[in-house]
């Protein structure tokens, strides 16, 4: 890489101290061959300065000796924040000027308020993320300002399948309205099943996959600015809720799984997921739902160990499933469970060790049923009820 990468009108952007090169971070340049060498060239004359370590592949932070900020990159984006106390401190106070041979200058543009499509609205007690302008520009791009909001994103009595309809005649317009679809999820939680279940109709969409598509589209017409919600004074605890719907993909007949997991009243993880085998029951189903809930619970322990947040207490999974828990708490191969794949036993395993709990809930009050399948309108509005969404710029 020729140490110079250029672009110009963008609001972050880096600048070689000896003026030698300029590099500038632009949406334009996504996805451009040089800037994997860009990040790294960053990342170690951050490194040089700030003795990083990593948490995953993609988020560095100061290395124990520097607690107080935390670095944060993104390929084509650089925004430098205050994880421990975000809630109070601005974006301005946490960004450093390197003094390293490859020395880069940020410039602090203040505290952050839109970031990749993300709304940032905060106070002293707490944070909101919403992505109302990004809605809005796909209402406006597909046609649909003005049309009637639905209740839910998904109608509980339609089931798609593999030949639902009439091949479109021009697929590129249901893939790019899917993957725009897929970036809305990072604050709307609501829509993930759905988007997950269109999802697996990319490679010969039909009409009837245009069809549910468009109404995600009405139903996010009814709350644009719905987002997620995080206070300050929450408790400081992981627990997750985790489900399966046993064998209802009508193509493979394999199930789907699903789980939310939340630190004290806030929601921080979520996916809807189909499940790589057929299971053979839905204590199976609902088994390997448990070993993929505690495998994300167990990353964000350590990611939140890193970030030097203490949890209280083990971690809690609440499961519907009476004979999924007893499996988890039986170390007695039966035969009916002994076919299941070793690395399931991943959540026998950390609840010998105290790692988690397994509490059993009531499916109606299974809150992980909104990424498992499509819920009729009572059901649906009950759950989301029970989730700390806000939705900023609707009336009081």
């Amino acid at each position: 890489m020729a140490n110079t990468v250029v672009s110009y009108d963008n609001p972050y952007y880096l600048t070689n101290n000896d003026h030698s090169g300029l590099l500038l971070v632009s949406d334009r340049l996504t996805g451009a061959g040089d800037f994997g060498s860009w990040h790294q060239s960053m990342l170690m004359a951050l490194n040089g300065r700030n003795k990083l370590c990593f948490v995953d592949g993609s988020l560095p932070k100061p290395d124990d000796g520097h607690r107080d900020a935390a670095t944060w990159s993104r390929v084509n984006d650089v925004v430098r924040s205050w994880l421990i106390n975000s809630v109070s401190k601005t974006i301005g106070q946490s960004v450093l000027y390197v003094k390293t041979a490859h020395a880069f200058k940020l410039k602090d543009l203040g505290q952050v308020k839109y970031f990749l499509g993300l709304e940032i609205a905060r106070n002293k007690d707490s944070i909101s993320l919403c992505q109302r302008k990004y809605t809005l520009d796909l209402l406006e791009s597909v046609g649909f300002l003005g049309c009637k909001p639905v209740a839910t994103p998904m109608d509980s009595t339609v089931h798609l399948h593999a030949e639902s309809g009439d091949i479109l005649p021009d697929a590129t317009v249901y893939r790019a309205l899917i993957g725009k679809l897929l970036y809305l999820t990072i604050t709307r939680a609501d829509i993930t099943y759905a988007v997950h279940k269109l999802s697996q109709f990319l490679a010969q969409p039909r009409t009837h996959h245009l069809e549910a598509a468009h109404r995600v589209i009405r139903y996010l017409k009814g709350d644009p600015g719905r987002g997620l919600f995080y206070s300050a004074h929450s408790e400081i605890r992981l627990q997750a809720f985790s489900d399966a719907d046993w064998g209802t993909c009508q193509d493979t007949r394999r199930s789907t799984t699903g789980f939310c997991v939340f630190l004290g009243d806030s929601l921080i993880s979520w996916k809807a997921k189909k499940q790589q085998t057929a299971s053979r029951s839905s204590a199976e189903s609902e088994y390997r739902a448990l070993a993929d809930t505690t495998c994300e619970l167990l990353w964000l322990s350590k990611l939140l160990k890193n970030l030097h947040v203490h949890i209280s207490g083990p971690a809690t999974i609440y499961c519907d499933s009476t004979a999924a828990i007893h499996i988890a708490s039986n170390s007695v191969f039966h035969e009916r469970t002994k076919h299941i794949e070793i690395d399931c036993h991943i959540v026998r395993d950390k609840l010998r060790a105290g790692f988690l709990n397994l509490m059993h809930v009531t499916t109606d009050n299974q809150l992980a049923d909104l990424f498992t399948k499509a819920l009729p309108p009572k059901t649906f509005k009950l759950l989301m009820s029970r989730y700390a969404f806000s939705s900023l710029f609707l009336p009081a």
